[in-house]
Parts: structure tokens; C-alpha cells; sequence
């Protein structure tokens, strides 16, 4: 089922990979109720996304190098690879 799923995660990782977005608003936006759709979940254990603490208070999800790799490897990376976020070392080793 997994790859059956790669349209969606390359989905989700597009859409965090547009501008920055908080954790509560990505769950908000991609979480299911279907125990078999588990896009968000995917994408974190791969380690296409990562959940970081900014600014200290806000919870925010980050696309990951491999991430954009991952878009760039689907074709959809093309426009997404200027706007690169910094990446703290937390995040780069797929903290949670």
C-alpha cells in the first residue's frame, strides 16, 4: 500500500514545502480518520517531514532534504528548491 500512497505524500510534502506551516495546521489539513490513508504518517517515518520548534513556542513541520529530493526524484521539485527552509540539527536527524 505504501507506494499506492506516494501521490499523496508528494502531495503533503508540496504543500508544507509552499510556505511555512504550524504542526496543528498541518494535522488539521492532512489527518484521516482511515486507518489505511496514513499519508502523514508515511512521511514522517520516511523522514520527508520533520516537526521543530521555531520560534521556541510554535510547533512547526519542515521538509526534510530528503524530502525535496523526494519531490525533485517525482518531478515536482522544480520551483521548491530556492525556497529552502533552514533546517536546525534537531530537524535534520528527524527529531519528533
Amino acid at each position: 500500500m505504501s507506494e499506492k500512497l506516494d501521490p499523496l505524500i508528494l502531495d503533503l510534502i508540496e504543500w508544507v514545502a509552499r510556505e511555512p506551516r504550524t504542526y496543528a495546521e498541518a494535522i488539521d489539513a492532512w489527518r484521516t480518520s482511515c486507518p489505511r490513508l496514513t499519508v502523514w504518517e508515511d512521511a514522517v517515518d520516511r523522514g520527508y517531514l520533520v516537526r521543530e520548534r521555531a520560534d521556541g513556542q510554535s510547533l512547526n513541520v519542515s521538509v526534510t532534504p530528503a524530502g525535496r529530493q523526494f519531490l525533485t526524484d517525482n518531478g515536482r521539485g522544480g520551483n521548491l528548491a530556492s525556497a529552502a527552509p533552514h533546517l536546525s540539527k534537531a530537524a535534520s536527524i528527524g527529531t519528533r
